[in-house]
């Protein structure tokens, strides 16, 4: 009966892992140096950050971007500096033999700014022509080409990733290898073992600065998405807090409104229908706003949160958690401007937390620093200044996780503020908030 083997697949199941080894490296070989050989890649400049630039000063940074081109520039001077020297000792001074002993290597460095991998094949390739030109005792490489390939090959390499750096060596050990085997005749000095081990050092420098440049890479990008990440976790656990907060504020107010509205109607003596059902209405509202409340809001409640027992605090509970700085040794003054009213609880709850996260700061982050709370109540809203000196003493600061500051803008925004917090001009640091609060919602 006719089947298929299960064990193998269409594509791959006639190939042995050897086979397709050898087929993925001959298809990585001609992706790198092959198919790469003709493609456009001009040596980008650096820029004015760049690590490679910081032994100059600032001043020359900015104008250094071409400095990649210029030792590029000086490494094919130096070719043409070696093969110009051996000119005297070619019997053709003139002529093609000019032309390519001098001129091929020097081109296949300058090559390397803008096709890297066919500057690689020119430098190989023209390496017997320039040594049987110049009449050279060591083979296969004169001495102008030996600089040129070993130039090519770091460039190459620098420009490209290292398992081209290894691609290259293998050929150019593949080269060195036929050339002593089937050119040489034993009538020059073979110096393909120069080369080899020459360019296996650089090589191996170039590809592990690669490797460690690309790890770097990784890990700054890395990091930049657990920064990212980080601030979307603490955005989100400073926004469940406030909502859990905000949550007893608004769902104690709908009690409030749905017993006074069941309450009113007893108020009255014979009260019309109409009074009643009206009152009636506002009461069902007011429990149905309720449960959906806490049916949308309930989910940001974790499984050990526990309602607290008492009160919110208010702004009139500022003085309690100034002292309670203070005895923490904390050097704090408290400033009240303007004409003190009652503000809706949501805001007097959020301008509290916003003092409690500021002084908190203060104590871990400039300890042993004064502080200065100043409260202005004006006709618009409520105004907030909370400022500190610089840290003094032996004790270190600690680090922060960054979530008071979130938390604070967090607040600030949903209650429609504006709110700064920089640098103070003596080193310390200074928070300063804005909440607009309407003259109907300050009576309420």
């Amino acid at each position: 009966m006719d089947g298929v083997n299960p064990t193998q697949t269409p594509d791959t199941g006639s190939r042995s892992p050897e086979l397709r080894m050898a087929m993925d490296a001959l298809g990585g070989l001609r992706a790198d140096l092959v198919d790469a050989a003709s493609a456009y890649r001009p040596l980008p400049g650096l820029a004015p950050d760049s690590p490679a630039l910081r032994f100059l000063p600032k001043r020359i940074r900015p104008h250094a971007g071409l400095l990649p081109h210029a030792v590029v520039g000086f490494l094919a001077l130096v070719t043409f500096l070696f093969g110009f020297d051996r000119i005297n000792a070619i019997d053709a001074r003139f002529g093609l033999t000019v032309l390519v002993y001098c001129v091929v290597p020097t081109a296949a460095v300058l090559l390397t700014l803008v096709r890297p991998a066919l500057a690689f094949w020119v430098s190989l390739v023209s390496t017997p022509f320039v040594a049987y030109l110049g009449g050279y005792d060591g083979w296969p490489w004169a001495p102008n080409s030996f600089a040129a390939h070993l130039f090519v090959l770091v460039i190459v390499a620098m420009r490209t990733r290292p398992r081209t750096a290894g691609w290259m060596w293998l050929l150019t050990a593949g080269y060195a290898g036929f050339t002593a085997f089937f050119l040489g005749m034993g009538r020059y000095t073979f110096n393909g073992a120069e080369m080899l081990f020459s360019s296996a050092l650089l090589l191996l420098a170039v590809a592990i600065f690669q490797i460690r440049r690309q790890a770097r890479q990784e890990v700054t990008a890395q990091q930049t998405v657990t920064a990212v990440e980080r601030s979307k976790r603490t955005l989100l656990e400073e926004r469940t807090t406030i909502a859990r907060e905000l949550h007893d504020v608004v769902a104690h107010h709908m009690s409030v409104v749905a017993i006074q509205a069941e309450a009113a109607p007893y108020r009255v003596e014979n009260p019309p229908p109409e009074l009643e059902q009206a009152f009636r209405t506002i009461r069902e509202n007011a429990v149905a706003a309720l449960t959906e409340l806490r049916r949308i809001l309930g989910v940001v409640r974790a499984e050990d949160y526990e309602a607290p027992d008492a009160p919110q605090p208010t702004l009139a509970d500022l003085d309690g958690l100034v002292a309670n700085v203070r005895e923490a040794g904390l050097d704090v003054a408290l400033t009240v401007t303007g004409a003190v009213r009652e503000l809706p609880q949501g805001v007097e709850l959020s301008a509290y937390r916003i003092v409690q996260e500021a002084l908190s700061n203060v104590l871990r982050h400039a300890p042993g620093a004064g502080a200065k709370v100043e409260l202005g109540y004006v006709l618009g809203g409520l105004g907030l200044r909370i400022v500190n000196g610089p840290a003094r003493g032996l004790v270190k600061p600690s680090p922060g996780a960054g979530h008071g500051i979130t938390g604070m803008r967090e607040r600030v925004t949903m209650l429609g503020g504006e709110m700064t917090a920089e640098p103070a001009e003596d080193g310390g640091y200074e928070v300063t908030v804005f909440i607009p609060v309407q003259r109907e919602e300050a009576a309420q």
